[in-house]
C-alpha cells in the first residue's frame, strides 16, 4: 500500500515538475482554466519533445533567476521550440501536455496504461481506508488526489498511448 501511495505521489510530483519546466507562467491549470486541447501526437512530436528537454532544463534555472515570464525568456523558449522542429513554444507546450496525460496513466513498473482518473479514484479509496496514515497527512493526500482528479483528462486519442509507451524510457530519462 505504501509503495503504491509513493508511486502516486511521485507521479504527481513528476508531472508538476515537468509542467513547471515547460510553461512560462506560474499559473497552474485549474477548474477555471480551459481543458488541455488534446491532439494526435506524431512520432516527430515525441522525438522532438525528447530532444528539446536538455535545452529546456538549462533554461529552467534562468527562468527561476529571472522571475519567470519575461520577454527574453519567451523569446528563448520560442527559439528552443523552433530549433527542435516546433512552430513555437505554444506547440511544444501542447505536445508536452498531451504526453503528460498519457504518462500519468502508465504503470512505472509494467508500462501498462490505465486511465489516470480511475487509478486516482482507486488510490483515493485506499488512502481513505488506510489507518496507518496520520490524520493531517491523510487529509493532504486526499486533497491532492481530488485536485488531480478534477484537473485530469481522459485520453481522447488512443494512438497517443501506443506512441508514448514506445518512447516511455526516453521520455523518463529526458525528464530526470
Amino acid at each position: 500500500m505504501r509503495h503504491a501511495l509513493q508511486q502516486v505521489a511521485s507521479l504527481i510530483a513528476c508531472l508538476t515538475l515537468s509542467f513547471a519546466v515547460l510553461t512560462t507562467s506560474a499559473v497552474a491549470q485549474g477548474r477555471d482554466e480551459p481543458p488541455i486541447e488534446q491532439i494526435k501526437l506524431t512520432e516527430a512530436h515525441v522525438v522532438h519533445f525528447i530532444a528539446a528537454q536538455p535545452d529546456l532544463a538549462r533554461l529552467a534555472g534562468k527562468m527561476k533567476d529571472a522571475g519567470g515570464d519575461t520577454p527574453d525568456i519567451k523569446a528563448k523558449l520560442d527559439a528552443i521550440a523552433k530549433t527542435h522542429g516546433f512552430s513555437d513554444f505554444g506547440e511544444l507546450d501542447e505536445v508536452a501536455a498531451n504526453i503528460s496525460i498519457v504518462m500519468a496513466g502508465l504503470n512505472p513498473d509494467t508500462g501498462e496504461f490505465s486511465d489516470p482518473i480511475d487509478l486516482m479514484k482507486h488510490e483515493l479509496e485506499n488512502v481513505k481506508r488506510d489507518k496507518s496514515i496520520p490524520g493531517e497527512e491523510k487529509k493532504h493526500i486526499v486533497a491532492e488526489l481530488i485536485e488531480a482528479m478534477e484537473t485530469s483528462a481522459a485520453v481522447v486519442h488512443p494512438q497517443n498511448i501506443r506512441l508514448v509507451k514506445t518512447h516511455r524510457n526516453a521520455i523518463d530519462k529526458a525528464l530526470e
